[in-house]
């Protein structure tokens, strides 16, 4: 076994570990404010800073100036006050009791006053505002022509070409979007409060992380025995939910939120329960709610398959409960606003997304100047106000492996996923079941206990699948659960308090290879593809570690999924990723919360607790591989957290009896 360092120092600097208090600053100062000191522009106006910016529109072809009065929907998210307090209590697990939204507002938001003094700067141009509870995000509507007065900009239009889906997930359709020549300008006395104004560049950061099982070779027959048609009641035997179920315990009195960036057909989720499923839960449970206006029409294309999944599987893990989709457009602004929609209405008691990007994306895009740290900083203050109401949060952390950036900029570095990689939320990582798993008549692969997921143990059988070799194969199918070392967010202390955690155990059949620049970052660009790996080891010097918890994702074991978007039948199997789990967490802690008898709030201050201490409801993946790995990550035996299955698998009515004592 040979020792490596993990990334080294590519990027000039290393995140060393820090607590749990210090991650929203550093994200906050990184942030950039203007300020006083802020070079002056127009009229006493200086710059602020804002989400994804013109140059993340480099290759798109310029179509002239934007319409002065094409509507236009823009965010202010402002700053909190007394941060550092915020973060300890959250940290703490909120020891006062959680708050509600006006006491959240009282306590961190910004004051009424310098809210109303930004609504009257800019109705003076025109433009219409709304401000949520919380005192951190004001809404702006108006026209093009109004934002371009008020902010000092001009904005200009571009033409986006279509891109082509991976792995059944949906492509993107070619469209129009439309971003600012230069960053937008405040009045000195407004800009020292906002964090950034997001909105003004439209176009559609998120993606789904929810990937299809891959096709047989022209002529295999698959033995008919595996077809990857799980639903949620297997989960719920699996992972022992059903003696919460027994005690009748359904989620009764609870709501679970759903954050999407792509619309929802409620009677697809409603037939899927009531039919295929034969689930007895009540008619009319679901209610919509389009934050900026919405995501538009329901289509495959826009990725209304994950919203459709999402509410599926939570729903029927708790099928008592109430389900309130935030469904807003695929931009920086839609997705902080339906993540601060639905923490000042303060209606959902658990929430999970399955959307996100990877790190190298972000860190690329701010290297370019077409994105700001701002971005992630906003994510980080709205889990932190969901944390401080006693409101759980899951976020998928993607379905390529260790390299999470593979399938997005293209970069073979061993990388994570945003906004799962915030130390403020449970980030869900994926397993594949043991079992027998027939690909054709003459070709199956046996896995003998639950694992890691990644197709490591599926690229030996490239020929039953559509293969030219095992190398091309592997190659184009590098998926697996997320897992790994952030390299933008700090270790925070519950992790910090997990011996061992930063030292790591991989496999490497997959070696970066051939640096080129990615804008302003060099990063590997291509793999050397090793049929019998090499076994390393190392020590992180990076910071937040995930995954927290994971569950079946692998699509050979995975899903059915009922969609009257797709293009065949309706219910189609063989549906997997990260994407399944964070809301099966989600419809979980729904069920834990109403047998609990309160909202359990931040998991992850006591689970890490409960890992670390006798009769742990959770069952780590620590088996060092062969046969349990993401791609590079796999156990240490001993340890309670790895970077590719993190704490492991939970056992729900033993957490839910741990969280009761907690």
């Amino acid at each position: 076994m040979k020792p490596i360092p993990l990334l080294g120092s590519r990027r000039g600097a290393v995140l060393a570990a820090g607590t749990a208090g210090s991650l929203a600053l550093l994200s906050l100062a990184a942030a950039g404010p203007a300020s006083a000191t802020a070079p002056a522009g127009p009229a006493g106006k200086v710059p602020v800073a804002q989400g994804l910016t013109r140059a993340i529109l480099r290759g798109a072809h310029p179509a002239g100036q934007t319409p002065d009065d094409k509507p236009e929907r823009v965010s202010f998210v402002l700053r909190p006050r007394n941060l550092a307090g915020l973060e300890t209590q959250v940290a703490a697990s909120m020891p006062g009791g959680p708050l509600t939204a006006s006491q959240f507002a009282a306590s961190y938001g910004q004051t009424p006053a310098n809210v109303a003094a930004l609504r009257r700067y800019l109705s003076q141009f025109g433009i219409r505002t709304d401000a949520y509870r919380d005192g951190l995000d004001v809404r702006a509507t108006g026209t093009v022509g109004q934002f371009n007065d008020a902010l000092a900009i001009q904005q200009d239009s571009f033409r986006l070409p279509a891109t082509k889906g991976q792995h059944g997930a949906p492509g993107r359709p070619a469209m129009t979007v439309h971003s600012p020549r230069s960053a937008p300008l405040l009045p000195v006395s407004l800009a020292r409060f906002v964090l950034a104004v997001f909105g003004l560049t439209t176009y559609p950061p998120g993606t789904s992380n929810a990937v299809h099982r891959p096709a047989l070779a022209t002529g295999a027959q698959p033995a008919a025995t595996q077809k990857g048609d799980l639903t949620p009641a297997d989960v719920a035997r699996r992972y022992n939910l059903a003696p919460l179920y027994r005690q009748g315990f359904t989620g009764r009195g609870q709501t679970i939120g759903i954050i999407t960036l792509a619309s929802l057909r409620p009677s697809d989720a409603e037939f899927f329960w009531h039919h295929t499923l034969h689930l007895a839960s009540a008619p009319g449970r679901i209610r919509l709610v389009n934050v900026d206006g919405g995501s538009g029409p329901v289509s495959d294309a826009n990725g209304s398959g994950e919203t459709t999944l999402d509410v599926e599987q939570s729903g029927a893990l708790a099928p008592g409960a109430k389900v309130v989709v935030y469904q807003a457009p695929n931009s920086d602004a839609g997705f902080t606003d339906a993540y601060f929609q639905a923490a000042s209405e303060n209606v959902a008691d658990t929430v999970s997304t399955s959307w996100g990007e990877a790190e190298d994306v972000i860190d690329t895009a701010i290297g370019a100047h077409q994105e700001t740290p701002a971005f992630q900083a906003a994510t980080d203050l709205a889990f932190l106000e969901l944390g401080a109401q006693g409101q759980s949060n899951f976020v998928a952390q993607g379905d390529a492996g260790a390299f999470d950036d593979s399938d997005e900029l293209g970069s073979t570095d061993l990388n994570v996923d945003n906004p799962g990689d915030s130390a403020w939320t449970t980030s869900a990582g994926g397993t594949t079941l043991p079992g027998r798993i027939p690909l054709s008549k003459t070709d199956s692969a046996r896995i003998p206990r639950e694992r890691a997921w990644s197709w490591d143990w599926l690229w030996p059988h490239w020929k039953a699948l559509n293969g030219h070799s095992e190398a091309s194969f592997a190659f184009s199918n590098a998926l697996g659960g997320g897992g790994g070392y952030s390299q933008d967010e700090p270790m925070p202390g519950y992790q910090t308090a997990i011996p061992g955690i930063t030292t790591f155990r991989g496999e490497e059949w997959l070696e970066p290879a051939a640096p080129k620049l990615f804008g302003p970052a060099l990063l590997p660009s291509r793999w050397i593809f090793h049929p019998h790996p090499a076994a390393v080891s190392g020590t992180s010097r990076l910071g937040r570690g995930v995954p927290d918890l994971s569950t079946n994702a692998d699509p050979e074991t995975g899903f059915e999924e009922y969609f009257t978007g797709f293009q065949g039948s309706p219910l189609e199997t063989g549906w997997g990723g990260t994407s399944f789990v964070a809301p099966q967490l989600n419809g979980a802690a729904a069920v834990i919360n109403e047998a609990v008898g309160h909202r359990v709030g931040f998991w992850n201050p006591l689970i890490y607790r409960f890992a670390a201490g006798p009769g742990s409801p959770l069952h780590p993946l620590s088996q060092a591989s062969p046969g349990n790995t993401n791609l590079f990550y796999t156990g240490s035996p001993g340890r309670v957290w790895n970077p590719a299955t993190g704490l492991g698998t939970p056992d729900f009515a033993a957490l839910a009896r741990a969280f009761r004592h907690a």
